[in-house]
């Protein structure tokens, strides 16, 4: 039988409720899904104005603060409920173009894990990698997945300018950036995927919960 330690609940204003379950014993993955779930069982409520799910917690933004006690006294039976609630969720294929110009540093994530350039390509892109959260700028994925062969430090000095589209890696986790930024990361290739674009009604490609895999598009020298 799967058993979750009990959430934490606070309220930070008279329209805001704070649920965590960052102490949760079951796996990011595991824990997440439940987030997903519960997420999308309080947007269907029709009481929140936003619901915004984050690694291990949601913050709820209610519409009338008169529904505040109704949640607070509810939300602990809903998180044992959602475990059985079916997530829809969309896969996106990520055309990539890895090392050469694209990939700056693929190179010397190859040499820290003693692998090829082709390996690293192989391994990055054979994964499914999942979408925690949103978060750090307009469209930037959190995600869950990679491969731990490929775990790797950040750079020691970060770059004041990092191109948009870098498919990059960043100690556990790999990413892309949907702008051009600063950023630490090592940057193993680049993707013209679109990851936002406030011109249309769901201006994020992605979704927490989405699924996500990099398709190998050239592999440079």
């Amino acid at each position: 039988m799967t058993t979750y330690s009990s959430p934490s609940i606070t309220v930070l204003t008279t329209h805001c409720i704070y649920f965590d379950v960052s102490h949760s014993e079951q796996t990011i993955l595991e824990t997440q899904k439940k987030v997903w779930a519960l997420a999308q069982l309080c947007q269907q409520s029709g009481d929140f104005i936003d619901v915004v799910p984050a690694n291990n917690n949601l913050t709820l933004y209610l519409n009338d603060p008169l529904r505040r006690q109704y949640w607070l006294s509810s939300l602990n039976e809903h998180w044992l409920e959602v475990s059985s609630l079916k997530f829809n969720s969309t896969h996106h294929q990520l055309p990539t173009r890895y090392g050469g110009v694209h990939g700056p540093d693929i190179k010397h994530v190859a040499h820290y894990h003693n692998l090829s350039v082709d390996d690293v390509v192989q391994l990055h892109s054979s994964g499914t990698y999942h979408v925690l959260f949103l978060g750090f700028q307009p469209g930037f994925a959190y995600l869950s997945g990679l491969n731990n062969k490929l775990y790797t430090p950040r750079r020691s000095v970060p770059r004041t300018s990092v191109p948009k589209g870098s498919v990059a890696i960043g100690g556990e986790q790999t990413g892309i950036y949907p702008e051009t930024s600063p950023g630490g990361w090592q940057i193993i290739g680049h993707t013209d995927f679109k990851l936002f674009d406030i011109n249309v009604p769901s201006p994020c490609a992605f979704a927490p919960g989405d699924t996500i895999e990099f398709t190998i598009k050239e592999v440079l020298s």
